[in-house]
């Protein structure tokens, strides 16, 4: 089965895009542990990222992850079998500063047994008004191959492109704010090659039929993003984002969240609410009154009217650092975090509850996501 991951493209503009400029990332080591699980979907593996400065202006990081999966989820059991797979991704990236200017490019590849994805991206920022303003503009080229594991013929090319600007203000010593905005144009064959639609039929026993689903082959989307953080007196902070999205697609998507940052001794604790809204695509339908009813056609649960809520504990210590370091490692920590999701379908039928045509109950997903993460400085 293909894994469908949010754009490549936003990960690496996010990875190589994350200092600012005028400033060189800090050598720096993560090991990652990360699960998912929930909706009879199993998500884990390890990753691990090395940033390193070669003299003082260039820094250079590599990050390899990798995903085990084993899903029976509401769309594999209801159409196929349950499966598992495995995808491999590597990373690489370089930053050049020169004066106030930081200029970052980065390449990455990811594997899996149906669906190849090859990413390049490149980013420049710079500080201006004193080192209070930044600004940052990033381009991204992604480059995939959709294949299906039971087809060796079939082989589908999706292209991307990721542009993106940000501005991020200082505006007092406990006052900082980033404002964002990105554009994606997809092209290609962007529809799941395994999943079907379903649609009335009379004739059926159960009263519906399937038939594979279709996309439009072009897609853009926007989205429009301000996040702030302020500074309380007794060093804790509280953030605050939002985020709106709306594509061809007719999916208009509402994101915020609120964060509490609050340190402690060696520990530093973290406590997140966020909440996302979406309608549905043009073409996506729970029931299509009949057999290729409409030009487009789809049936993936997230293209349909959703609202999910994600509730996030994180707790940060560090071991290495205020007593001593230990040899060429000058700070160690470890975090660990917990994100609880649950999501509310409005226009998506639970088949499984094997109920009669027209009273089936909605849909809802519940999950988890931890990561641990050991960070090191040297």
């Amino acid at each position: 089965m293909m894994l469908r991951r949010f754009s490549q493209c936003a990960v690496l503009l996010t990875m190589f895009g994350s200092a600012l400029a005028g400033v060189l990332p800090d050598d720096r080591a993560d090991i990652l542990y990360h699960l998912y699980d929930g909706g009879g979907v199993k998500i884990d593996g390890p990753s691990i990222l090395v940033r390193k400065k070669a003299g003082k202006s260039l820094s250079f990081v590599g990050n390899y992850y990798v995903d085990m999966v084993s899903s029976a989820s509401i769309d594999v059991i209801t159409q196929a079998s349950p499966y598992t797979e495995e995808r491999k991704q590597w990373s690489l990236g370089m930053d050049y500063l020169r004066g106030n200017t930081t200029m970052r490019i980065g390449y990455s590849s990811s594997e899996e047994s149906d669906y190849d994805a090859r990413t390049v991206s490149f980013s420049v920022s710079q500080d201006m008004f004193g080192d209070m303003t930044t600004l940052t503009l990033s381009y991204g080229l992604g480059d995939d191959l959709v294949r299906k594991s039971d087809d060796p013929t079939f082989s589908r090319d999706l292209d991307r492109q990721t542009y993106g600007i940000g501005l991020t203000q200082i505006f007092t010593r406990n006052l900082i704010a980033t404002l964002n905005f990105e554009t994606i144009t997809d092209e290609g064959f962007m529809n799941n090659p395994y999943r079907s639609v379903r649609y009335f039929d009379a004739g059926s026993a159960i009263g519906y039929s399937y038939e594979l689903e279709l996309y439009p082959n072009t897609r853009t989307s926007n989205a429009l993003g301000l996040r702030a953080r302020y500074f309380l007196p007794y060093r804790a902070a509280i953030e605050g984002e939002y985020r709106y999205y709306t594509d061809t697609w007719d999916i208009k998507g509402h994101t915020a969240s609120l964060a509490y940052i609050h340190p402690w001794r060696k520990w530093t604790f973290t406590g997140k609410f966020r909440i996302h809204d979406q309608t549905g695509a043009h073409f996506y339908s729970d029931l299509f009154p009949g057999s290729e009813f409409t030009n487009f056609r789809g049936r993936d649960k997230e293209l349909s009217p959703l609202t999910s809520y994600t509730f996030k504990v994180k707790a940060a210590y560090t071991f290495i650092g205020e007593n001593g370091s230990w040899g060429f490692i000058k700070k160690g920590t470890v975090t660990a975090s917990l994100d609880m999701l649950h999501i509310d379908y409005d226009d998506f039928s639970d088949l499984t509850a094997l109920a009669p045509l027209g009273s089936e109950p909605l849909y809802k997903l519940d999950a988890d996501i931890l990561q641990i993460f050991f960070s090191f400085w040297y």
